[in-house]
């Protein structure tokens, strides 16, 4: 077995920095949603079933693109239709199949929230950095996050 590559003082510090700002970012965001009843997670769902065709995914690509397990997703779309904001519904073409479905209520909680969030989003994170910024920190992150894409 090898020695394990120790972090350097100064990856410690990058590594301490991205989990500190992670955290009280998404902390952050989530109690700004919560003034709208909606928790980050709810919110995500919205956003996913907004932008998919008919307003509708299969669970099995919802729970992929939210990056849950489908039967935490479940959970979470059994919270989401209690509250009127999704529904499920069969698939036709494969009977084991379900979709999450954004009613019309839901649509209209997304439209309502939206750009509270985004503001939040632009106050809290966006407009802190400089567009080179964010650039950097776009090319610096695409390949870790294709990297543990793969390892799904």
């Amino acid at each position: 077995m090898s020695a394990p590559r120790w972090l350097s003082p100064a990856e410690q510090r990058a590594w301490r920095t991205h989990l500190a700002l992670h955290k009280l970012l998404m902390h952050r965001l989530d109690r700004e949603l919560q003034e709208h009843s909606l928790s980050l997670n709810d919110y995500e769902i919205l956003v996913n079933l907004s932008e998919s065709p008919g307003r509708r995914m299969r669970m099995s690509d919802l729970a992929d693109a939210t990056i849950q397990s489908r039967s935490r997703l479940s959970h979470q779309i059994s919270r989401m239709e209690a509250k009127g904001l999704v529904t499920r519904e069969d698939c036709r073409d494969d009977r084991r199949g379900t979709y999450a479905v954004l009613t019309d209520e839901g649509w209209e909680t997304t439209q309502r929230v939206a750009p509270a969030h985004v503001g939040g989003v632009r106050e809290h994170f966006v407009d802190r950095l400089t567009d080179e910024q964010l650039e950097a920190i776009e090319a610096a992150y695409a390949p870790i996050v294709e990297h543990l894409k793969k390892l799904r």
